[in-house]
């Protein structure tokens, strides 16, 4: 096989695999028959295999060029006149496909069912027979999302040094996601009483004897510990915005620390991202300037990698008045090496360090504004916010505090306030108009 080959079969079965898979999403969108989906999810098979193979004649195809040297680096030689001579650019991949592709061969040399086996595996549990599926099961990819289970990722012990030297918490506190206990024996070594539960009962135990707690943490209920801080490592995908919104809709702590991908500062189409970044937002955010080290999923045997996922400690603090944040969080930038032999801060403190600290210059008109009662925002408020509301054909609480720039626990008692004396009426489930006067 030549290069022109081996270009034209990856092109055409790349685009079989491409049809193939937009035909199992559409056939999901449009919630086909389990038959019809079946059907669909058998053609990105087969059109995978193809693919597959491309990819293994590929670096078979490459490999013995670069040995007969008929195979050029970055451009084609201009004192070469052999037109049997081509490049890596001619053959249509980059040195990252051919990389995956030498590992693909690889496998399929010792396993020649390899491919085959992983494909039927997938459809056999009723999911798509994807090229990530297939790359995971090589070991050069992340896993699906519905393979990753419960999503058991040890946190680092470096992210532990770094948050517990910069803040301190209230002598007892909750770690809902508590896993094997990678964040409650650092806590506990630090001189923490820890309330542990997690999805899953792994057995897991405190200091002092106390068995772990099991169930959802999206389903539980504070009760009595409501208030508590909170510290955990949450589980990322599709929890990703829910758990930390439940934390503070439910548990209301006075401080939370979560461990999140950095990404989790961005995002505006998620009703629970927008509650805890734009809402309720966080006092500081503690960016590791150096990535920490990997989070492999437990019982990964797969090789080690390197992280590729930029994380920072999120921590959110209550107002007096039981919302969060002040405006824009502080953004916190900090190296986890500069603390792996640093002293943990007291419990029971409650307090933060910042990472590095300035004398303050004397300013003769510095003065100290203390905080207003709920009431008396109230009172400052509600004119100007009548205002606004007459000239809504309706809205939402959204809406309502972005218009007039109010906190929520202001807005809310604002529309309570107008709903009582008649103002204004609902206009559907959270939504309001106002009355004619």
């Amino acid at each position: 096989m030549n290069a022109g080959d081996v270009r034209a079969a990856l092109l055409l079965s790349t685009g079989a695999y491409e049809q193939a898979k937009a035909a199992v999403n559409y056939a999901g969108k449009v919630k086909a028959s389990r038959e019809l989906i079946d059907k669909a999810r058998q053609m990105q098979a087969e059109a995978l295999k193809i693919e597959s193979m491309c990819y293994v004649a590929m670096a078979d195809t490459v490999d013995e060029a670069q040995s007969s040297g008929r195979i050029a680096g970055k451009g084609r030689p201009k004192n070469v006149s052999n037109e049997n001579i081509f490049t890596m650019e001619e053959v249509g991949i980059d040195r990252l496909q051919l990389h995956k592709a030498r590992k693909l061969r690889d496998v399929v040399r010792k396993q020649p069912d390899f491919v085959d086996r992983v494909i039927a595996a997938r459809l056999e549990a009723g999911l798509d027979p994807s090229r990530r599926s297939l790359s995971h099961a090589i070991g050069t990819r992340s896993a699906p999302s519905e393979d990753k289970g419960d999503q058991l990722y040890q946190t680092p012990i470096e992210a532990m040094r770094a948050l517990l030297a910069l803040e301190s918490f209230s002598a007892t506190v909750k770690e809902p996601a508590v896993g094997k206990g990678a964040i409650m024996r650092p806590l506990e070594e630090a001189g923490y009483e820890v309330m542990i539960a997690d999805l899953v009962d792994r057995g897991v135990i405190t200091r002092h004897g106390e068995l772990q707690q099991v169930g959802d943490f999206l389903l539980s209920v504070a009760g009595g510990s409501v208030g508590v801080d909170i510290v955990t490592n949450p589980p990322y995908a599709e929890l990703a915005n829910s758990f930390p919104a439940h934390a503070l809709r439910e548990h209301k702590p006075r401080k939370m620390a979560l461990l999140l991908n950095w990404n989790f500062a961005a995002g505006f189409d998620d009703p629970n991202r927008v509650f805890v970044m734009d809402e309720n937002p966080p006092s500081r955010v503690y960016l590791f300037t150096r990535r920490l080290p990997m989070m492999h999923r437990d019982g990964w045997d797969g090789p080690e990698a390197s992280s590729q996922m930029n994380t920072a400690w999120f921590v959110w603090e209550r107002n007096e008045d039981g919302s969060y944040g002040d405006g824009f969080p502080r953004i916190i930038r900090v190296d986890w090496k500069a603390y792996e032999n640093a002293t943990p801060l007291l419990p029971g403190a409650g307090g933060n360090v910042a990472p590095m600290t300035f004398k303050p210059q004397p300013d003769e008109f510095a003065r100290e504004t203390p905080r207003k009662t709920l009431d008396e925002r109230l009172d400052e408020e509600r004119d100007r916010a009548l205002d606004w509301v007459r000239g809504q054909a309706s809205f939402d609480i959204g809406t309502f505090r972005r218009g007039v720039a109010v906190r929520g626990a202001v807005a809310g008692a604002l529309i309570a306030d107008f709903e009582a004396d008649g103002l204004i009426v609902a206009d559907g489930d959270g939504v309001w108009k106002a009355v004619a006067q």
